[in-house]
C-alpha cells in the first residue's frame, strides 16, 4: 500500500499573529514551479466572526522553505467575492497562469451563495478577473483546468469539479461527485458528466478535485480527496488518459494520506488532509495540503512509484 511521506519540517507554514489578515490559519495552499521559483497560493483567516477569507503569497526556491509576501495578495474586491474568497489552485495553460478559487456572496447566516471564478496572473503582484465559471445554483467547488490534447496540440479545456447540488436520479450520482467537463473557451464549459463517484469508505460523504492534474508520461495524475461518514478527510489519486481524460486508467483504493498527526487531527476543523496543490522536483512529487483547516503541509512520494501504482492491480476498477 503506498503513502506519502510527510516532510519532517511540516507544518511549513503558519497563523502569522503579526500580520492580522493571516493571524487566526492559513491553509489549502496552491503552488506552481516555473522552473526557477516554487509560487504559492493560500487561503488565509484573520477573524472568526465573519470568517472572511482572503488570499496569500509565498515563493520558495525548496518546495519546505517558503518567504511570505506581507500583503494580501488577492482580497475581495467585486461582488461575488463579498463574502470570501477560498482554497486557490494554480495551473498554467497555454503558457498563462491561472488560479480558480471558491467564491461566496449573496449572504445569508450559515448558508453563503458558493461559486467558483476565475483570474489569471503574471507576476502574481497583479490578477485579471475572469468572473466565475461554475452554474449558478450548482454550490460548486473543487475546480481545476487543464488543456485537452488531440495529436500535439491543445483542442479545447477540460474542468474537473465538484457541483455539490448535483445529486439525485436525474444526475445519475447520490452523493457529491467529481464531474468532468469540456470548453471552447476558458470560461465557458458544458458537455458535463460524472467522473468518479464515492465508492470506498474513506470517501463515503464526498470527493472533490484536489491538485490541478498534472501531466505524465503515463496520464493525467490528479490527486484528489474524500470524506468519510465520520467526516475525515483523506487524500487518494486517480491516473486520466492524456487524449481522453474521461478515460480513468488507476484509482486508489485506500488513501495515500489520512489525519495522524497533531496538526493534522487537531485545528479550526479536527481531521483534515484537504490537498490543493503539487509540483515535481527531483523526480519527486511534492503534495501540499491544508491540515485541519489551520495550516500548510506538504507530503511527498517518488513520481515513478506513484504512476507504476496506479497502472498496478491494486488501483484497477
Amino acid at each position: 500500500m503506498l503513502q506519502l511521506d510527510r516532510s519532517k519540517v511540516n507544518p511549513i507554514l503558519v497563523p502569522d499573529e503579526s500580520n492580522w489578515w493571516e493571524s487566526k490559519a492559513v491553509f489549502n495552499c496552491s503552488v506552481l514551479n516555473d522552473g526557477k521559483t516554487i509560487h504559492m497560493l493560500y487561503r488565509a483567516i484573520g477573524e472568526y466572526d465573519n470568517y472572511v477569507s482572503r488570499i496569500g503569497y509565498a515563493s520558495s526556491n525548496d518546495g519546505l522553505s517558503f518567504i511570505r509576501r506581507k500583503e494580501v495578495a488577492i482580497c475581495p474586491e467585486v461582488d461575488y467575492e463579498s463574502y470570501g474568497m477560498e482554497d486557490p489552485r494554480l495551473m498554467t495553460i497555454e503558457q498563462e497562469t491561472y488560479v480558480t478559487y471558491v467564491v461566496l456572496s449573496n449572504y445569508v447566516k450559515n448558508n453563503p451563495s458558493i461559486s467558483t471564478a476565475l483570474a489569471k496572473t503574471d507576476n502574481f503582484s497583479n490578477y485579471k478577473r475572469l468572473g466565475i465559471i461554475t452554474i449558478p445554483g450548482s454550490e460548486d467547488k473543487d475546480v481545476v483546468l487543464f488543456p485537452k490534447f488531440n495529436g500535439e496540440g491543445a483542442s479545447s479545456y477540460m474542468m474537473l469539479h465538484r457541483p455539490s447540488t448535483w445529486v439525485g436520479p436525474e444526475y445519475n450520482t447520490e452523493r457529491p461527485t467529481i464531474w468532468i467537463a469540456e470548453g471552447d473557451s476558458i470560461t465557458n464549459f458544458k458537455k458535463h458528466s460524472p467522473l468518479v463517484r464515492p465508492e470506498q469508505s474513506w470517501e463515503a460523504l464526498k470527493i472533490g478535485a484536489g491538485v490541478p492534474p498534472i501531466k505524465t508520461e503515463k496520464g493525467w495524475l490528479v490527486i484528489y480527496h474524500g470524506v468519510s461518514a465520520e467526516h475525515v478527510y483523506s487524500a487518494g489519486a486517480l491516473l486520466l488518459d492524456i487524449k481522453e481524460p474521461r478515460k480513468i486508467l488507476g484509482r486508489t483504493k485506500v488513501p495515500l494520506l489520512t489525519p495522524e498527526e497533531d496538526y493534522e487531527t487537531k485545528g479550526d476543523v479536527n481531521n483534515v488532509v484537504f490537498p490543493t496543490g503539487a509540483c515535481i522536483l527531483d523526480n519527486k512529487l511534492l503534495v501540499y495540503y491544508g491540515a485541519a483547516d489551520k495550516v500548510c503541509c506538504v507530503a511527498t512520494v517518488d513520481l515513478q512509484e506513484i504512476l507504476d501504482y496506479l497502472l498496478s492491480d491494486k488501483c484497477s476498477f
